[in-house]
């Protein structure tokens, strides 16, 4: 049990910037208001002095653990180029929690991670959330399997243009996305007349089994999808594809959504913004801009921002969020966006990104203001634990 008082609380919720006491007992929040420390003789009582206190920084995308810090070939499991459409790979697979990325993303108050494949594929397999504490993968898992990627604009089509092989164009790109949509929906189709056939009597030939269709098909039955865009015709073929097949999930890194503001929201496109600390490495990053989050917000489009590690590391997500504000973000509306936001942009919103009663206690104490350049964690509370202190 842990008693935290004097917290200069900003909840992401419904308590923001007022001085309250939070209790913590198995592994959640319990209480959040004035609380009488004699009532709770058995708790670690911490003192937060008025400081600052939020829920722990939630990255809604990035690479962590699947490409470990200063090893090379040997520590990177991010893409596997031999085949430009794998929904059959799994990021959980390839987590190293030993990457002392992890520590130092603890050690900054990221308590979250959304981490899987890179964008080279077309379809590169699935991501999984995790916390950034814990020995092994079982340890840190929220959700194993949370959503599939795919991508297009210049990545695949640098990769397989290497290999003189498809896709080398933006139009095999989308091609072979429908094509293999397309074959997980027929081959979904197939399997549940086979399971109608069986329930009233027929004799039928169960359908072939397929391990690469089987694991693409979860995206028609709920598994959401998250689909590598920058430039803005890229940002538009990926929500034609997605509206084309009933797909729900985001846009990822969305850099030249807030040229296209208006149809961003005409058709409710979730953006999961980033990175944008750092050069424009690239062609398609051209109009890369932190004045986007604020244009994404005053045209109500539901964005979070991301670091995509190791592009920018998770351990600087806040420097990143501090230059959003910098250019017109509103503070609180910033620090939603690598918190709650991040959370139900993954569907992780029932269990963390806010400090509310019932949600996993993952809470970071500040020594000042979290986007302040010298600031940094005192306290870092994983899980109803101490996972780090200063």
């Amino acid at each position: 049990m842990i008693l935290i008082k004097n917290a200069n609380l900003i909840s992401m919720s419904d308590v923001n910037y007022k001085i309250v006491d939070i209790l913590v007992s198995d592994g959640v929040v319990k209480e959040i208001g004035e609380l009488n420390e004699k009532d709770f003789l058995d708790a670690l009582v911490i003192d937060a002095k008025k400081n600052y206190v939020t829920p722990g920084i939630v990255d809604p995308h990035c690479h962590i653990g699947l490409i470990e810090e200063g090893i090379g070939f040997e520590g990177s499991d991010i893409n596997e180029t031999t085949d430009p459409v794998c929904p059959e790979l799994r990021g959980y697979d390839a987590v190293k929690p030993q990457d002392v990325a992890f520590k130092n993303a603890l050690k900054a108050g990221v308590t979250t991670v959304c981490t899987g494949p890179g964008s080279a594929n077309v379809i590169g397999g699935t991501f999984t959330i995790l916390k950034t504490t814990g020995k092994t993968v079982d340890d840190m898992v929220v959700v194993k399997e949370s959503s599939m990627k795919m991508a297009l604009g210049e990545n695949p089509k640098r990769v397989y243009n290497s290999k003189s092989k498809s896709p080398m164009t933006r139009m095999a790109s989308a091609a072979l996305l429908r094509e293999a949509l397309l074959k997980a929906k027929c081959y979904q189709e197939k399997q549940a007349k086979y399971e109608e056939d069986i329930k009233i009597g027929k004799d039928v030939v169960k359908p072939e089994f397929n391990f690469k269709i089987e694991s693409l098909a979860r995206v028609f039955k709920g598994l959401p999808v998250r689909i590598h865009a920058h430039q803005q015709d890229d940002i538009v073929t990926a929500v034609r594809i997605m509206e084309e097949f009933g797909l729900n999930g985001t846009i990822e890194h969305a850099t030249e959504g807030y040229l296209i503001c208006d149809y961003m929201k005409e058709h409710n496109v979730k953006a999961i913004l980033g990175p944008t600390l750092g050069t424009n490495s690239k062609y398609e990053l051209r109009n890369k801009s932190f004045l986007a989050a604020k244009v994404l917000k005053e045209n109500e489009v539901e964005f979070a921002i991301m670091t995509d590690h190791p592009v920018i590391h998770s351990a600087n997500a806040l420097t990143q969020v501090g230059l959003f504000v910098r250019e017109g973000l509103e503070e609180l509306e910033a620090f939603k966006a690598v918190t709650i936001n991040a959370a139900k942009l993954n569907n992780i919103d029932k269990r963390v990104g806010s400090i509310e009663i019932g949600k996993d206690a993952d809470i970071v104490i500040w020594n000042n203001h979290p986007l302040h350049y010298l600031t940094k964690p005192e306290y870092v509370i994983v899980n109803g634990k101490v996972a780090y202190k200063e």
